[in-house]
């Protein structure tokens, strides 16, 4: 049997043609990967169907349970292609994006894949084209061409995405190809589904409903996760997270927008939040940027991860580094390490901040109580069984230095708390008879190494057996 993981924050990695051995793909599963990411932004739907069943085969290969994202490409707000491929912009020169352009750009303009930028922008508006490293002021709307001067010049290639700064582009947040991805999503399983570019809690509302029917042939219901990356999210966020299972805090789109300065403090606040209201949050891009090219991160991106961690986020995200970088299993081993160094400096939270809460719920209050009662008792281990994971996702909102073992009899609970901070999800088939069943939880866990006799535990289920939403009871337990 293997062991759980010790590690508190989980690693979402992106699987691409750099992660795509079956043999590397489990190194990097038994190296820490909780959670991986299926970029539907690239590849064909029979691509994504392969790799999500060549991840299911290394993680059992590897004996442990990990999570699929599927994280749709959401509006194409980019540029078209260029003649050769590429053009050099310089600072003061004229450049026009044209929405009716068929042929290929070259230095005085290029066409675009987002048709509907004329009517988002105005004279004086800033345009941010691969990922704000082009600046383009907006001199003149005429029709279907926005003529522009270039204000921070560069290498310019094709479809490089454009951000407008404070944001304002219309582009719905799901297309016609995300809705045909959703249907391909459910049909492989996927445990979340990110959405890209929500502005609003009706665009999670919508991707939720779709999802929901094309997942009825399945029974399948995905988590939702809202990536945050539009300046417009920002006031709408605590309606986005109501609506959502989680967010991911996506930098560089938002960096764009916002402004680099404004991220680190949005990052925080979005952290804190998700977890004040019992989600999960995912820490994403340029985390380990440096090891796409090299075999050691710099002391900012360990920082950068560390910070994260020391923030509360459930789980930190590699994209490129992983995805087509030289060193994804190196990186993966990096990150964990990075994350178990930062997790043995954190604070456990004090009694005020376990007393200081009230709960409408009996199951909320029983996870509060366990968490209470197990931090003053030393617990070695705090056990939930729980059928759909909710006991596990209250217990994981606290800081505490106490892992949380999670048996549950459905394996799509299982992956799903592999995406919880401080969770270890493991499967087991409950007895319908509580005794029986608490006896099997213990041989469980001893089998697992996770409690030894004598060790004090603290245990929830509910009365009766295997009912959702029913967590009632708790119980403290010396391993026998």
């Amino acid at each position: 049997m293997t062991k759980p993981l010790s590690r508190a924050t989980k690693i979402v990695a992106t699987l691409g043609p750099a992660s795509s051995d079956p043999q590397l793909l489990e190194q990097m599963v038994r190296a820490g990967v909780n959670v991986v990411r299926l970029n539907f932004s690239h590849g064909t739907a029979q691509d994504h169907i392969d790799r999500a069943a060549m991840v299911r085969a290394a993680a059992q290969r590897a004996g442990r349970e990990v999570a699929i994202m599927a994280d749709l490409q959401g509006p194409k707000i980019r540029v078209g292609k260029f003649a050769e491929g590429r053009v050099m912009l310089v600072a003061g020169a004229p450049f026009v994006l044209d929405a009716s352009r068929t042929e290929p750009g070259d230095l005085q303009g290029v066409g675009l894949d987002y048709k509907e930028l004329p009517r988002d922008v105005k004279a004086g508006d800033l345009l941010l084209l691969n990922d704000g490293l082009i600046v383009l002021t907006v001199n003149a709307v005429l029709g279907e061409e926005v003529h522009t001067t270039v204000k921070l010049g560069g290498e310019l290639s094709n479809n490089k995405g454009i951000n407008k700064q404070g944001g304002g582009l219309t582009a719905p947040a799901l297309t016609a190809k995300d809705m045909e991805d959703i249907k391909t999503a459910m049909g492989l399983q996927a445990d979340y589904v990110a959405v890209s570019f929500p502005k609003n809690a009706t665009d999670m509302e919508m991707a939720r409903q779709l999802c929901n029917v094309a997942g009825t042939p399945w029974r399948h219901k995905p988590g939702l996760i809202a990536k945050i990356e539009r300046a417009e999210a920002i006031p709408h966020l605590e309606d986005i997270l109501r609506v959502s299972d989680g967010i991911m805090v996506a930098r560089g789109d938002l960096a764009v927008e916002v402004g680099n300065a404004a991220v680190p403090a949005l990052q925080k606040k979005m952290i804190r939040m998700a977890r004040d209201m019992d989600k999960v949050v995912i820490t994403a891009t340029q985390m380990m940027e440096s090891m796409i090219t090299n075999p050691v991160p710099t002391r900012a991106e360990v920082s950068d991860v560390a910070n994260a961690v020391l923030d509360g986020t459930d789980a930190v995200m590699l994209s490129a580094e992983t995805a087509a970088g030289k060193y994804p299993l190196e990186t993966v081993e990096e990150m964990a390490r990075i994350c178990t160094a930062a997790e043995a400096a954190e604070d456990v939270e004090r009694d005020a901040d376990f007393t200081g809460r009230t709960f409408g719920r009996i199951d909320q209050s029983i996870a509060m109580g366990a968490l209470f009662t197990a931090h003053h008792l030393g617990a070695k281990a705090l056990v939930a069984m729980t059928d759909s994971g909710s006991t596990a996702l209250w217990m994981s909102r606290r800081r505490i230095h106490i892992p949380i073992y999670a048996l549950t009899p459905k394996v799509q609970t299982q992956r799903r708390m592999a995406l919880y901070r401080n969770v270890r999800p493991l499967l087991m088939d409950t007895s319908a008879d509580r005794d029986t069943a608490l006896e099997q939880a213990e041989a469980h866990l001893k089998a697992r190494g996770i409690v030894q006799q004598g060790d004090v535990y603290a245990i929830t289920c509910g009365l009766p057996m295997g009912q959702p939403g029913g967590t009632n009871m708790l119980q403290i337990c010396r391993a026998s």
